[in-house]
């Protein structure tokens, strides 16, 4: 009788692996909460300064194959930056084309 019962057992335990598969859980979605700023993107542009932005960043060793990008719109005072090769950010601000690293 006690054979009998594992053998029940094992067999309904066994058709639980001829069903269809279950569906995966999906995370929710995550809304960002209000007090959160969004990662605002800048495209690549040249400005008047940006030679002498690239050199400032050499110096301190800081060197990209892209170069510095103007990061503000042109006027007397500009905001650089230069993504380097090793993951670090290089800024500059230049007033009248006269640059230091920030």
């Amino acid at each position: 009788m006690k054979r009998a019962l594992v053998l029940v057992a094992v067999l309904l335990g066994g058709c639980s692996v001829f069903r269809s598969p279950m569906e995966p859980a999906v995370a929710p979605a995550v809304q960002p909460s209000p007090d959160v700023a969004a990662i605002q993107r800048v495209p690549f542009r040249v400005g008047t300064s940006s030679t002498t932005v690239e050199k400032l960043a050499r110096e301190q060793a800081c060197t990209s194959a892209q170069g510095a990008g103007l990061m503000t719109e042109p006027g007397p005072v500009e905001v650089y930056r230069v993504r380097c090769d090793n993951g670090k950010v290089f800024t500059a601000r230049c007033e009248l084309r006269q640059c230091r690293s920030m």
